[in-house]
């Protein structure tokens, strides 16, 4: 049984199909891409797996449980972190755990262990205003990591930062991954995150996955300039170019 199971799920909205018909399973502790043109239903896809919408039909199960709502087996991150303003940096992190029903002291020893893990010991006491953008981003992620969930959901998380801090959040990314082995599925529009981060990518068109790719990269994938500069990487990323051009001219004969 795979760790997360995608079966068959549509969603219309009156006449528009935003997917149809859109199976993928994910074996624990992998990481998989959603790429495509806007539009395409990857966002959808991945709000209907993290249960903020429901599906016109199909089902997501999650460890053998079928999806029917949120729950705190899968976290998410969003595009903008979303951080409760009138909070520091570190009850901004413990705020999941608190809907989860954690107290002192675990509570706070738990959010500052996760703290530590994006790197962000020395901002723990900044309001959201005080942080930079990628110092969000991070703090967001944190936040998704401390209640443990089985799959973490990652939608665009770096599309609105500059290149420099999302390359820098790429490598911290792939060293939480490192470290704990979680499952991931993340939305993006760009070949290059899709390639660096991903074991599979799954391609997105017309509310459909026209193709899925493999990137077989050697993890942990630590060393990002060699990776860049590696065959493989560069083969993926032509396949992953070529898939998208092929779905978008098949959709348009």
């Amino acid at each position: 049984m795979a760790h997360l199971e995608v079966q068959n799920i549509t969603k219309s909205f009156g006449t528009h199909h935003a997917l149809d018909g859109v199976s993928f399973n994910v074996e624990k502790g992998d990481v998989v891409a959603l790429i495509g043109p806007s539009g395409c239903g990857k966002t959808t896809a991945l709000r209907i797996i993290m249960g903020l919408e429901t599906a016109t039909s199909g089902q997501v199960r999650v460890a053998g449980r079928p999806v029917s709502g949120c729950g705190h087996d899968r976290g998410m991150v969003f595009q903008h972190a979303e951080l409760l303003p009138w909070r520091d940096t570190l009850s901004n992190i413990g705020y999941g755990l608190e809907m989860k029903g954690m107290k002192e002291p675990e509570l706070s020893r738990t959010a500052m262990h996760y703290l530590e893990l994006v790197g962000l010991t020395q901002a723990k006491d900044r309001r959201p205003h005080q942080l930079s953008g990628g110092m969000k981003q991070r703090v967001g992620i944190a936040r998704a990591l401390a209640i443990d969930p089985e799959v973490l959901l990652m939608d665009e998380p770096f599309g609105a930062l500059d290149s420099q801090t999302r390359e820098g959040l790429h490598g911290e990314l792939l060293s939480i991954h490192a470290k704990t082995h979680k499952t991931i599925i993340f939305v993006t529009h760009d070949l290059d995150e899709a390639v660096m981060l991903a074991d599979r990518v799954a391609v997105m068109h017309a509310g459909k996955i026209s193709q899925i790719i493999p990137i077989e990269l050697v993890r942990p994938r630590l060393d990002m300039r060699a990776i860049r500069t590696s065959a493989e990487y560069s083969k993926k990323r032509t396949l992953i170019w070529e898939a998208l051009h092929d779905a978008g001219v098949s959709a348009a004969a």
